[in-house]
């Protein structure tokens, strides 16, 4: 497995991490991920651990805390083993005023209950999920800061915040000394570039580490979708299509025959060609993959080991371009002063 450095940090992480969004399966939304128990948890792990993949990722909001709670008892007795990577700021309760955000007061909470349900002393990346414009960005990272301090964060990061906000973060750590974020988890596929317009080149240029989650497009890229073909049975877009980003159909299907084409020249799966094609991307330190049982698992780490030519990247690029939004369409019409990241 290739290790890579998180951002600008001396911190190295394996370039496939796995994400357990799909441990508990509390409520109707992460009950449509998946319902891995921590039976079925611990044998992903060994799964993940013999390939070479020691990077787990959750979040306190995943099946409310039970995600954590599942990690924690699965990781048992190789806490050293492995790198652990969780998130918070997105509602927790729905009767406490204070349970959402990035305040002092949930922060500290939110930090210390991780803790306990993960069972650790310590979180190797603490992310912010979201960004919060109702409390002040110095409260925030200073918090992280005693945190940080305090032994129980190592490094920071956000996820889902745009160029600014992301910005004017590291603007306030650069100006109190607090620590900056080298992480930026964050949704990036070949039928999802949004990330490239202004999140990539603020990653080069501040050492921001892309921790790409959904890599295969809010699961259209399972290689399951076909033109002219019904959506199968047990894909769960049956029940989250609304909830994820949108894509028009005509372009899954453009994207789609360009990854069946290199498929069959190269022997790899659909999945496997498209978390390829993020491995080589500019930024990206790791790729969340996720699996609800041990075949996808396998299959996702096929991803590695092998690379993408220059010409087939080139094709996939092609196939999954889009006009991007103002001013980004004026600034690829001048490519001498604003080159695309490479």
């Amino acid at each position: 497995m290739e290790y890579r450095h998180l951002g600008a940090s001396g911190f190295k992480v394996p370039v496939l991490s796995f994400g357990t969004g799909t441990f508990g399966g509390k409520g109707d939304f992460f009950q449509a991920w998946g319902e891995t128990d921590v039976s079925e948890a611990r044998k992903l792990v060994d799964i993940c651990l013999e390939a070479g993949v020691t990077m787990f990722d959750t979040a306190d909001v995943y099946s409310h805390g039970t995600s954590e709670s599942i990690l924690g008892e699965a990781l048992k007795g190789r806490r050293d083993k492995v790198i652990v990577s969780t998130k918070a700021t997105f509602r927790f309760d729905p009767d406490d005023p204070n349970a959402v955000g990035s305040s002092r007061f949930h922060l500290v909470r939110t930090v210390n209950q991780a803790l306990e349900r993960l069972q650790t002393d310590y979180i190797d990346v603490f992310q912010l999920h979201g960004f919060d414009a109702k409390t002040p960005v110095e409260e925030t990272l200073s918090t992280l800061d005693d945190l940080v301090r305090a032994g129980k964060i190592r490094y920071t990061g956000v996820s889902n915040f745009s160029g600014w906000q992301l910005q004017k973060s590291l603007d306030v750590a650069n100006r109190y000394g607090y620590p900056r974020h080298v992480a930026n988890q964050t949704y990036y596929s070949l039928i999802g570039r949004d990330y490239e317009w202004e999140l990539m080149p603020l990653g080069l240029d501040q050492g921001v580490g892309a921790v790409v989650w959904s890599p295969l497009g809010w699961g259209r890229l399972t290689g399951k979708i076909r033109r002219g073909a019904p959506l199968p049975e047990t894909s769960r877009l049956h029940k989250t299509a609304d909830m994820g980003p949108p894509v028009p159909e005509e372009y899954l299907y453009r994207v789609v025959d360009a990854l069946d084409a290199i498929a069959e020249e190269t022997g790899k799966t659909v999945p496997q060609i498209a978390l390829n094609w993020l491995l080589q991307r500019p930024t990206v330190a790791t790729v969340l993959i996720g699996a609800r049982n041990e075949a996808q698992l396998r299959q996702n780490l096929g991803a590695v080991g092998w690379n993408l030519t220059p010409e087939q990247v080139k094709r996939l690029d092609e196939a999954s371009a889009v006009r991007p939004a103002y001013p980004y369409w004026h600034q690829q019409g001048f490519a001498e002063r604003n080159p695309f990241p490479v």
